[in-house]
């Protein structure tokens, strides 16, 4: 008979523990795998974010997450397999941010970014005025979530937290919103008094008062303002006075036309491709997708043969590799369909201008025409990722 020395018998244990470790590991992965795909498969609106480790023979969850059914579903598999285990998982919004869970920009334009610090790529922008929602904090920067689910963060001195009485105050209140693309909040009733802040397209801010000339206005962190009542509208009346979308998509796009672009950007400051279509349709009473790769999954498919012939103006046109049998399609930019018998689409390249897809037209777009992929419509169609905000005034 074979005696096995007791140190022998030890490495035999941690050999095989082990090997129990690796393979619950690897089965939580999968698991974790499998309710990311479900609940956060874009990390750009939703986290989704666990780690598993064995430490001293006890296992050990850590990460973050936004998603409580995906994490409470996470929890119930382990407890099914009778699973000791110490949870380290952050469900977000926590303490770091306390009961101020809420932001609204006060800045015109807010720069939001990937990482908590200046130096990190513009992922998008907000407006004034814009409501957010307050995930997390590090340092001086907040991870915030936007009307359209966009998670990224932005640096204090942007945006004024508030409680959720103060935001539901705050949205719930009468406002204006400035239809120009840019100018200035003043301090008195006079162009020529001081200057509180500058305004671009689409700011809102509180209505408190109005006479013949100016709109007095309340930003967020209780400054108080005037604006030219010429250059700004009752929020409410702008929404429910919005007719002939088709057109005004279209007059908007070219309220923009020579925009600079820039990365990132969703304002009359500078703007991208995704970010333009996003701002046009914005003005228009309707929050979309901030991205192109997400803005092509909304909204109903047309001219699904490639001629353009099905198109009607306001449709999103989307543009870059298309699949081949050891790749996926891929979406790098997207336009505004306008026709008009020429062809025309306006999109953000360089500058915000007008192309054609007609060969015969001085403003031919070769390039784009051979990376065309497809179009979506979102005009008459309902889709939970196209928020009519119409229909929130109603509520």
């Amino acid at each position: 008979m074979r005696i096995v020395k007791p140190f022998t018998l030890l490495i035999l244990i941690l050999l095989m523990s082990c090997k129990n470790d690796s393979k619950t590991i690897s089965e939580l992965q999968n698991i974790h795998s499998n309710l990311k795909t479900t609940f956060a498969p874009d990390k750009r609106v939703e986290l989704f974010d666990v780690n598993f480790e064995f430490v001293d023979n006890q296992l050990v969850l850590e990460g973050e997450t936004t998603s409580k059914k995906a994490f409470s579903i996470l929890l119930d598999s382990l407890k099914n397999r009778k699973l000791a285990f110490t949870n380290s998982v952050r469900i977000l919004p926590d303490s770091a941010v306390g009961d101020q869970q809420f932001a609204v920009a006060r800045n015109s334009v807010i720069n939001i970014r990937s990482q908590p610090k200046h130096s990190a790529e513009l992922g998008t922008q907000g407006l004034l005025g814009m409501s957010l929602k307050v995930l997390d904090k590090k340092g001086d920067f907040y991870r915030i979530q936007t009307p359209d689910n966009y998670i990224s963060w932005v640096d204090k001195g942007g945006i004024t937290r508030v409680t959720k009485n103060e935001f539901d105050a705050w949205n719930q209140a009468s406002k204006i919103i400035y239809t120009k693309v840019f100018g200035y909040v003043y301090a008195d009733k006079s162009i020529n008094s001081e200057i509180v802040s500058d305004i671009t397209l689409g700011g809102i801010l509180q209505y408190i008062s109005e006479d013949n000339l100016f709109y007095e206005v309340k930003y967020p962190d209780n400054r108080i303002g005037f604006i030219k009542k010429e250059e700004a509208v009752i929020y409410n009346s702008w929404l429910q006075n919005l007719d002939s979308p088709k057109e005004n998509i279209e007059s908007i796009a070219k309220k923009m036309n020579g925009f600079p672009y820039l990365w990132g950007g969703t304002s009359s400051k500078g703007i991208d491709c995704s970010g333009f279509t996003k701002m046009v349709y914005l003005m228009n009473g309707f929050i979309i997708p901030r991205d192109a790769s997400q803005q092509i999954n909304a909204g109903k498919t047309v001219d699904s043969n490639l001629t353009f012939e099905s198109l009607e103006k306001g449709d999103l046109i989307f543009f870059g590799r298309k699949a081949t049998t050891d790749k996926k399609q891929r979406v790098t930019h997207v336009g505004i369909w306008l026709g008009n018998n020429k062809m025309e689409f306006i999109h953000a390249s360089g500058n915000v201008h007008l192309s054609s897809m007609d060969s015969k037209q001085p403003n031919y777009d070769e390039f784009n025409k051979n990376r065309y992929l497809g179009s979506k419509r979102y005009l008459g169609v309902e889709d939970k990722m196209i928020i009519d905000l119409k229909e929130e005034i109603k509520l």
